[in-house]
């Protein structure tokens, strides 16, 4: 070992030193790189947090609706509310919600069964609410799931 040492020491020595050099250099070249660019650097940074910041929220604000859709739509066996709820709609009630499942519109349902807009409103909030849902979307597939439509 005390051979190798005494006959590489100057070149290794040289080789410490000029790596310690550049080390320096690049250093010193950083600083300047920060110093000269401080703004740019700042908005970069600045600009990558509020993205993730959004990216974190609209995975945070979607992923819960997904979700619920998803285990309301799993959910096969109905439950004493829901099955209370099926033999409370009325005559007219499912007739409105078998035409909403034809795909026909309000004003359609309204002309097919000779009765005002505004009755197929109530018709239909009537069965929104008995359903427990917010949607015709909802309610058709709820009334299906239930075997009320089908």
């Amino acid at each position: 070992m005390t051979h190798f040492w005494a006959t590489y020491k100057s070149t290794l020595l040289y080789a410490f030193l000029l790596s310690v050099l550049l080390f320096v250099l690049k250093w010193l070249e950083f600083r300047l790189l920060i110093i000269h660019h401080a703004t740019e650097l700042y908005m970069g940074v600045v600009a990558l947090f509020f993205t993730a910041l959004g990216i974190w929220l609209a995975l945070k604000l979607t992923l819960p609706k997904q979700h619920s859709a998803r285990t309301e739509a799993t959910t096969t066996i109905p439950n004493f509310h829901e099955t209370e709820t099926t033999h409370s709609l009325s005559k007219r009630e499912l007739e409105v919600l078998n035409l909403m499942a034809e795909g026909l519109s309000n004003q359609e349902i309204a002309a097919r069964l000779f009765v005002s807009l505004n009755t197929i409103k109530t018709h239909s909030s009537r069965v929104f609410e008995k359903l427990d849902v917010k949607r015709r979307t909802q309610a058709i597939e709820k009334a299906r799931r239930l075997r009320i439509i089908s």
